[in-house]
């Protein structure tokens, strides 16, 4: 599918960068708005439809985190692509906490970004193709909604448990490693140093399995970690 005619906001304080991307974007037959700052971004996002936003995480008066938490807040799905200098895997959990879809580094190739817009896009416009309700024994997850319930029960999660258990319930039956999840669910090459997997497995453990007599998702001591019925 050519994303052709997609609506874009930018919202980046760098006018030299701002005015690149927005430049390369409209060449690419876009339609693109720009915002110099994080209230006028947010503002915008809420009284517009957007495609995708693009958002620069250092911004005056409010920072990139805290815009796309406030949009999420909002009930806003549009996804968000975080542009940001700051590249450490700290900061690209943080990003993906606060409701972010993708993450972007400065300095970054045109293309690159032209080709995860697309791909933000089609996921986002293209519900169709994948099955819009997973389900594994009383566990649902609504992929158009972005909700999850046990037993009926609404499950409150962060964008990153959201896209962690996603990806359990897809590999139903199968071993993940906390290689897998890393790549797949946070885009990141895995620190053995890091435990941030274990955590988020423990925090989704508490929401799914605490209070059901049923668990369903079981560690594979050495290897990794499976989401079935037992």
């Amino acid at each position: 599918m050519y994303v052709a005619d997609m609506k874009i906001l930018v919202v980046e304080d760098e006018p030299k960068l701002a005015s690149f991307v927005k430049k390369g974007l409209e060449e690419q037959s876009c339609e693109v708005d720009v915002a110099f700052d994080g209230q006028v971004g947010r503002n915008m996002a809420l009284h517009n439809t957007y495609d995708v936003i693009v958002l620069d995480v250092n911004l005056p008066k409010m920072n990139g985190f805290d815009v796309v938490q406030s949009l999420r807040e909002e009930h806003i799905r549009t996804p968000v692509l975080m542009l940001t200098a700051m590249g450490s895997v700290d900061d690209k959990l943080t990003g993906f906490d606060s409701g972010a879809d993708d993450y972007l580094v400065k300095p970054f190739e045109f293309r690159e970004l032209m080709a995860r817009l697309r791909a933000l896009n089609k996921r986002g416009s293209d519900p169709g193709t994948q099955a819009n309700v997973l389900k594994v024994a009383d566990l649902e997850l609504d992929l158009n909604e972005k909700v999850a319930r046990r037993g009926g029960n609404r499950i409150e999660l962060t964008a990153k448990e959201f896209g962690l258990l996603e990806y359990l319930m897809r590999n139903r039956g199968r071993v993940v490693s906390r290689v897998d999840i890393a790549e797949k669910v946070w885009d990141i090459h895995f620190d053995t140093g890091t435990n941030v997997i274990d955590v988020y497995v423990n925090f989704l453990r508490k929401k799914v399995d605490k209070d059901y007599p049923a668990k369903l998702i079981h560690t594979v001591i050495g290897m990794g970690y499976m989401l079935k019925e037992e």
